[in-house]
């Protein structure tokens, strides 16, 4: 964009702006051409009233052009707080309410998470449906408002919603299965809570107080499990009194004892106490973990694993020996010499004393602690398959297995070990990938039947 024109929209100039365009007629055509910020976007951050409805009767069409950051001028204006300019736009067109721009956001949606509470009052008269529009997370207007602590916002949501008759809308689940009850109750938000129950805004029954997330979890579960606070417990006496119940509570209520099905169901008939529901809560999430993220988490871990194993290679249980020793029995100088003698055993320095005095520990150790390396290696070869740098990075794998070898041959106190060792060596890197590709053929192939079988009965 013109360098003037971009300065004149950050200042509000619109003589400048008018003389500009009386010099080059086309300029503004030009900017539309660009494709990235035009100067309505600027005048809508900056706040220049007149600039930005000057702008929009030379160029309507610029009021839906997103930027590079994919925002329209009125996502901006709404994020900003200036209300005048909200309405300037609105007068444009009332659907510029429900444009969505990055991550499938409305300019509702950062009125929101900004807390600008006249903006959101002037998008909500402007287009009723605009409250019942999602994030790419599926998060309503009302869950971003709890999430970013915006209460006096979330209080004209709720208002609205009732004067709509929308108000189911309080139910709605983000990606993870949380409605704002889950939400409030998780962030330990007691207003929230208290706003939504206490009956005088919205009714009590029209609010799922047990609805279950994608963890299983009612929200009397996710306050229970992370009780820190002293406000707590006021929060769960609101959720009791309306009638909230943890989610091993919810079979029994929904069938009575005599009524309940014939099949087992262990998760219920053995409710889960709060340590294991906190370790549910934890579990890998296929629809909440992204398989980048699994795969950065468990670089890190196989890494740590493989500096862990390692390090016994430099530094093996118990330490080495520091000389050599070469007992001699015919050494009867005294008996007390004798016997410190006899009781030390032929070892030669740099070697691992555990290996000396207890070489079937010692040996147990070697493979367990082989077995750790050389899978964390495999695991680290198979996590990068596909980064840059390929022979790089398996030149560096190769080298550091062998300064493996080396090392824990250098420091094995006898030739079994030794030759046992390099065996080990020789066996575990083309050994592991085979050996889990077979395993796992295996599992595979046990439930496919045991499947089959099921549905023969069936």
């Amino acid at each position: 964009m013109n360098r003037r024109l971009n300065q004149a929209a950050w200042n509000g100039d619109v003589d400048h702006l008018l003389k500009e365009i009386d010099k080059n007629p086309s300029m503004l055509h030009a900017v539309a051409l660009e494709g990235s910020e035009t100067p309505l976007h600027i005048a809508c951050f900056a706040g220049h009233v007149n600039f930005a409805s000057t702008v929009i009767k030379l160029r309507q069409d610029f009021s839906r052009e997103l930027n590079q950051d994919g925002f329209t001028p009125l996502h901006i204006a709404a994020a900003c707080g200036h209300t005048e300019i909200v309405k300037e736009l609105l007068k444009v067109d009332i659907g510029l309410c429900l444009i969505k721009g990055k991550d499938r956001k409305i300019p509702l949606h950062l009125a929101v998470v900004k807390g600008k509470v006249e903006v959101v009052r002037e998008l909500l008269l402007a287009s009723v449906d605009s409250v019942e529009c999602t994030t790419a997370r599926l998060e309503t207007s009302l869950q971003l408002a709890v999430k970013n602590n915006q209460f006096e916002v979330f209080q004209v949501l709720v208002h609205h919603l009732k004067q709509v008759n929308k108000e189911d809308l309080v139910n709605s689940k983000d990606v993870h299965g949380n409605t704002i009850l889950h939400l409030s109750v998780s962030m330990k938000q007691y207003e929230v809570v208290d706003f939504l129950l206490n009956g005088q805004v919205t009714s009590k029954e029209k609010i799922e107080l047990n609805s279950l997330n994608n963890r299983g979890l009612t929200p009397l579960d996710m306050l229970l499990m992370f009780q820190s606070e002293a406000g707590d417990r006021e929060i769960e006496e609101i959720l009791v009194k309306s009638g909230a119940l943890k989610s091993e509570n919810l079979q029994s209520q929904a069938y009575p004892q005599e009524e309940r099905p014939n099949h087992p169901d262990t998760r219920h008939e053995n409710p889960r106490s709060p340590a294991r529901a906190m370790l549910d809560y934890f579990k890998y999430n296929n629809l909440k973990e992204s398989p980048t993220i699994v795969r950065n988490t468990l670089l890190v871990v196989v890494i740590l694993i493989t500096t862990a194993t390692y390090q016994p290679a430099l530094s093996p249980p118990g330490g080495a020996w520091q000389d050599d020793s070469i007992p001699s029995a015919g050494n009867n100088t005294s008996s007390s010499t004798a016997n410190i003698t006899t009781s030390i055993k032929r070892h030669t320095a740099g070697t691992a004393i555990m290996g000396t005095e207890n070489p079937i520990a010692y040996s147990i150790f070697l493979f367990a602690n082989s077995m750790g390396f050389y899978m964390s290696v495999h695991m680290i070869y198979v996590l990068t398959d596909a980064f840059p740098l390929q022979l790089e990075l398996k030149i560096s794998l190769i080298a550091i297995s062998a300064t493996y070898v080396a090392c824990m041959n250098a420091i094995a106190p006898n030739s079994y070990i030794t030759f046992g060792f390099i065996g080990i060596s020789i066996a575990m890197p083309f050994g592991i990938p085979f050996a889990i590709t077979l395993y796992r053929n295996y599992l595979k192939k046990s439930r496919s039947t045991s499947h089959q079988r099921s549905e023969e009965r069936i």
